[in-house]
C-alpha cells in the first residue's frame, strides 16, 4: 500500500529523507536477462511477469531512512490489466496507448510498501 507524502515540519519544510540503493550488476544482469528472455520465447504474453520482476528487484535494493522497500503486485494481476490495455489499444487504433505508460507506473507506484521485516 502507497504511504502518503510527508507532513511538512513546523518551520514549513519537508523532512530530509534519506534514500539509498545496493543493488549490483551482477543480479541486475540476470533479472533483465530473465525477463527478457521470458518475453521473447512466449511472445511478448508474459510480459508482465518480466514487469514484476524488475521491479520487484529494484525495490528491494531501494531503502529510505534505513527501511528496505518492498513490492508487493504479482504478475497475474498485471496480467489483467496487461490484456485490457492491449485490446483497448487494438480497439482505439493506438491511442490508447499514451494512456499505458501512466496506467502502469501508478500500478508499480501503488504496488510499493515500507518491508515490514527488511
Amino acid at each position: 500500500m502507497a504511504t502518503s507524502a510527508p507532513e511538512p515540519l513546523a518551520t514549513g519544510r519537508l523532512p530530509q529523507l534519506n534514500w539509498g540503493f545496493d543493488g549490483g550488476a551482477g543480479t541486475w544482469i540476470g533479472v533483465q536477462i530473465g525477463g527478457f528472455l521470458i518475453t521473447v520465447l512466449t511472445l511478448g504474453i508474459c510480459y508482465p511477469w518480466a514487469v514484476v520482476m524488475t521491479y520487484r528487484w529494484k525495490t528491494k535494493h531501494t531503502f529510505i531512512n534505513g527501511q528496505r522497500l518492498r513490492f508487493t503486485g504479482t504478475a497475474p494481476r498485471l496480467f489483467g490489466m496487461w490484456i485490457k490495455w492491449f485490446l483497448l489499444c487494438i480497439i482505439t487504433l493506438g491511442i490508447y496507448s499514451f494512456w499505458v505508460y501512466p496506467r502502469l507506473t501508478k500500478w508499480i507506484v501503488e504496488h510499493q510498501e515500507i518491508d515490514p521485516v527488511g
